[in-house]
């Protein structure tokens, strides 16, 4: 596979999750950048390559378009599935799923961009109460996530094991972000130590959104 361009906002965390995932694969990419903020991912152009107006989103050289974080992380296991991000065993698989999708599903959602921006201005909630939101909300996954992880003999180094993989890719963007809203990390020691471990690994931070061209 060669000419990937990755459409996507140096602080979005679906963005930082895939930036992650072709680095650990090793794939070089184009990097094209679309502004949430200026709304430049509801330009006209770039809705003819995303209808949803969402990034990231991966154009492969030919031409084809894929959508949606997981749905490319998965893919891109399947062409190139070393190192792989998704464990061999069925088991393993739906427990390393879950823990993503506990971040992907539960938190993202209701934490993102355009939610927090409806807020503000179909609702006038002010910005202290937009961050407090945020934090509630990341704290209702993390709970019980610190438990789930901390409780279980398949978490090593990272969240299944002592390589990274799906579930690392999100739960690094998801801390990534929480910065940004002063969410307090001390209570959960095993998701500080999974983030760190990752950190200190290239292909994470060089996806940190500090790193990109497109940073302010």
């Amino acid at each position: 596979m060669s000419g990937l361009v990755l459409h996507n906002y140096f602080r979005s965390s679906a963005s930082i999750r895939l930036r992650a995932a072709l680095n650990l694969k090793g794939l070089d990419y184009s990097y094209a950048a679309h502004h949430l903020r200026k709304g430049e991912n509801r330009s006209q152009a770039y809705l003819v390559i995303n209808p949803q107006g969402l990034v990231p989103a991966l154009e492969l050289d030919d031409g084809k378009v894929l959508t949606q974080s997981l749905a490319i992380a998965e893919y891109l296991d399947e062409i190139h599935p070393a190192p792989p991000l998704l464990p061999k065993a069925p088991l393993d698989r739906a427990r390393v799923r879950a823990l993503a999708y506990a971040i992907a599903c539960e938190i993202h959602p209701v934490n993102n961009l355009r939610v927090l921006n409806h807020l503000r201005t179909v609702f006038g909630v002010d910005d202290s109460k937009i961050a407090a939101w945020y934090r509630h909300w990341v704290g209702e996954t993390f709970v019980p996530l610190e438990t789930m992880l901390a409780g279980d003999t398949s978490t090593g180094r990272f969240c299944h094991g002592d390589e990274p993989g799906l579930a690392d890719l999100c739960l690094f963007a998801q801390i990534v972000n929480n910065r940004r809203f002063d969410f307090d990390m001390s209570p959960f020691a095993t998701i500080r130590r999974i983030y760190e471990n990752c950190l200190a690994m290239p292909a994470f931070a060089n996806a940190m959104p500090e790193a990109q061209i497109d940073a302010e």
